[in-house]
């Protein structure tokens, strides 16, 4: 399945401004890319923040549903979010040692 590798999105930074993020798969891993304008370059994000990965996720699992992307795409992305942030694994705490 040949599908775009190529997501993007708006959002707000910290400070209010806009900002414009993309993520790029190649290789079998994400690339994201930010800018502030529209006429600016793209700069690379070496490790993008977890709002951009959820947003990645999101975007991810509407192109799922609506069967552009294969079901595996949303899973590696998800096993991906696990290896960079454990603490937000989605099992509850028990509060048992």
């Amino acid at each position: 399945m040949s599908a775009k590798a190529e997501i993007g999105w708006k959002t707000r930074a910290a400070d209010g401004s806009r900002r414009e993020v993309y993520a790029r798969r190649i290789g079998g891993e994400w690339l994201f890319f930010e800018r502030q304008r529209r006429f600016e370059q793209w700069r690379a994000q070496p490790s993008p923040p977890l709002e951009d990965w959820l947003c990645l996720l999101d975007a991810i699992e509407r192109r799922v549903n609506r069967r552009l992307l294969p079901p595996a795409a949303a899973v590696q992305v998800r096993k991906r979010l696990r290896e960079l942030y454990p603490e937000i694994s989605g099992q509850p705490e028990t509060g048992q040692d």
